[in-house]
């Protein structure tokens, strides 16, 4: 299992986020993007590591056993105080177009899961993204 450093981690977990219902939108990979851009968890990543940190990504979810070896590698690179913000960037992508689909719920169930997030807290970190996703 190849080791990921936390930024990496962060970025697998969004791209999984998008990837997940086999459907990337432009959209989607706009706020991953954003979030690069403007979350203090960030604020020490080089912005060009992206490209790279996406292909790993997608070549560990083409791969047997893809998207658990991918959230194995996300648990195992990420400490605990960056499993919540983590499980929050992939509501964000989730939310970002506005339709969760089936594949994309039950990505976040498992990532609630693996991840050791609270229910609760959970809870509130999707209703969050949700709302802050809303259009009139």
């Amino acid at each position: 299992m190849s080791s990921l450093n936390s930024h990496a981690a962060l970025v697998h977990t969004m791209v999984i986020a998008s990837a997940i219902d086999a459907e990337m939108t432009d959209v989607e990979l706009l706020r991953i993007g954003q979030l690069v851009d403007r979350m203090p968890a960030f604020t020490d990543y080089e912005p060009d590591d992206l490209t790279s940190d996406a292909e790993a990504c997608a070549e560990v979810l083409a791969s047997d056993g893809g998207v658990d070896t991918a959230i194995a590698q996300i648990k195992e690179a990420l400490p605990d105080r960056l499993r919540e913000t983590a499980y929050a960037f992939a509501c964000e992508v989730v939310a970002a177009d506005g339709h969760a689909s089936q594949e994309e719920l039950q990505l976040l169930e498992v990532l609630s899961y693996d991840l050791e997030i609270d229910p609760l807290a959970a809870a509130a970190i999707q209703r969050g993204a949700r709302a802050r996703h809303t259009r009139l």
